[in-house]
Order: C-alpha cells, then structure tokens, then sequence
C-alpha cells in the first residue's frame, strides 16, 4: 500500500475518529476512505486549536490529530503548535514536507528546523518504510511522560512510497502508561502536608489528565485544606465547594492572596509552578511541595522542598 493509506490505516488502530485539516494533504482523503471524518477549519491555526480541545476535554484519552499542506500550511499553524506546548496538550501535527530532493532549498519551509522549540519531537520521514516506527514513537510520546505536541512532516515523495503492508498488519496501539511516584516520597509529602498549620493546594491540569479530580477532593477533606486551580487546572476542584479558593491567574478572586499568603506549605498536585504573567506567583519563603509527571517541573522557578514524580491517578 501507499504511505498515505499506511498512515490513516495506523491512525485508526490507535482510535483516531477525525482529522482536522486545511486545505491540502494526501492524508485527508486517505483517512475518509478508512472511516477517519476529516474536518475542514477555516485556517490551520484554527484545526490546530480544534485538536488541543479534542485531546484536552478527553484528558488525553482521545488525541487531536492535524493535517495541514506543506510550506504556508505549517507556517500557520506555528502560533496554535505554540500554544498548545505552552499549555501542555497533546496533538499529533502532520504536516506535508517539500520532496526530498527539494529540501534545503530557500525559501522552502521545512518543520523539523522550525518546530524544535514549540513540540516534544519533530521529525521528518525520510523513507515511508519507516512510517509505522516513526507513528508509534510519535504516540508513545503522545500518552507517556508531561504532555505536548508531538509533529511528523511527511515529504510529498514519501507519501507516494509503498509500506510493506504485514508492517501495517502488524502495528500495535500504544498504550498509555501512568508512572507512580514513589512510596517513600509519597509519604514525605504526606508527612509535611499532615504537619503544616496552615496549608495550600494548587492543583494544575495534570489532575484533569490523570482524571483525580474525586481522589484531589478527598485529600482536601481529608486535611482540611483550602484549594486554588492555576487556570489550565480549572474545574479539577468543585468551586462551590467550602474548601475552593478559585482559580489563580492574571486576575483572581481575594481568596487566593489571602490564603497564599498566610500558607506555611504550598503543596502543588499536576502543575509545573511555572512563573508567567497569567499565572498567580507563589509568595517568597513558602516551603513547597510538588507531585508532578515531569522531573523537568521540578526546580525550575521555585525552590521546591520535595517533590514527587509520578502521575497522580
């Protein structure tokens, strides 16, 4: 079979339903005739921006797959690629690539050069015998580790290329893997938030992903403490709940201050701690706790006191 057909027959064994798109990629009418439902955007940020909310409102679960054209196509999905790594969504970009023989040939656009630092990998199919190692890396990253855009630029010649078709047979879905922290730092953390006088929860999206947001509640009630959500973490935690502080960003309700500044532990479930401009800055001398996916997370803006690196369901 063609690469093109190797590839919507694999995006449907790892249960891809529709494939946003604009305007142009061999892939788009390859993955109707394999049941997949194109949706056509009207930009390409805006089929990208369609993706991150298909796999942000499945916690992960179902993965917002793209397909734009080569050349202005990935130009302009670069601002909604961005956004999604910004707030850690997992999307599978794919865009076309200019053929083999043409690239490196100014002012040809080529992904893997200009994506590095907006996605978790990128990489370009060099040969379509390929397809099937390459896809099953893409969604290893896709469902394992912090979450974030993952992009394959396919070269118009290698969609045309033949894939052996046992190698399509034989493709296996990628399971999604959920490390836990471990016990002795598990209960480090629970020791420090059980002896704090006056503690805080910030609770990020990572207990959307991991689906906790029952366990999250529990552990509030459990010891009493006070909850905020960053804004990508909103609607973990029941804001009509007694113990719910509201959600910390540019603006926030007084809630927030207040209890952060009277906290003598901040302890984070599912965030990164990241300092930015719309997100409500941890007060200085605070001994914090971190539970987080990503080792990356940990020390990166704050001090943190001890951590736990592992998912939280």
């Amino acid at each position: 079979m063609d690469a093109k057909t190797a590839v919507a027959k694999i995006l449907k064994a790892e249960g891809v339903e529709h494939l946003l798109c604009f305007p142009n990629n061999a892939l788009i009418e390859a993955a109707a005739i394999e049941g997949i439902r194109p949706i056509c955007a009207r930009t390409e940020r805006v089929a990208v921006n369609i993706a991150d909310g298909l796999s942000r409102v499945s916690s992960g679960r179902r993965i917002g797959v793209v397909a734009v054209q080569y050349g202005p196509g990935a130009e302009n999905a670069f601002g909604a690629v961005a956004q999604a790594y910004s707030d850690s969504s997992p999307v599978l970009l794919l865009p076309g690539g200019v053929e083999r023989g043409r690239q490196g040939v100014p002012p040809g656009f080529q992904a893997i050069y200009n994506y590095r630092g907006v996605t978790k990998w990128v990489e370009s199919v060099n040969q379509a015998e390929r397809l099937p190692q390459m896809l099953r890396r893409a969604f290893t990253l896709l469902r394992m580790g912090k979450p974030g855009p993952v992009m394959l630029e396919i070269p118009a010649d290698v969609m045309k290329e033949a894939v052996a078709d046992e190698a399509v047979a034989r493709y296996a879905p990628v399971k999604r893997a959920a490390p836990q922290g471990d016990p002795a730092d598990v209960r480090e953390a629970v020791r420090m938030l059980l002896a704090a006088r006056s503690p805080v929860i910030v609770a990020g999206q990572g207990v959307l992903y991991a689906e906790a947001w029952d366990e999250l509640q529990a552990l509030a009630e459990a010891v009493q403490a006070p909850v905020l959500t960053t804004l990508n973490g909103k609607s973990a935690f029941p804001e009509d709940h007694p113990l719910a502080l509201g959600a910390g960003g540019l603006s926030g309700p007084k809630t927030v201050d207040h209890f952060l500044k009277k906290a003598d532990l901040v302890f984070g479930i599912g965030t990164s701690f990241t300092r930015s401009h719309f997100i409500v800055p941890i007060p200085p001398g605070k001994s914090i706790v971190q539970v987080t996916v990503s080792e990356e997370d940990v020390n990166k803006d704050y001090s943190v006191a001890h951590a736990v690196v592992g998912d939280g369901s």
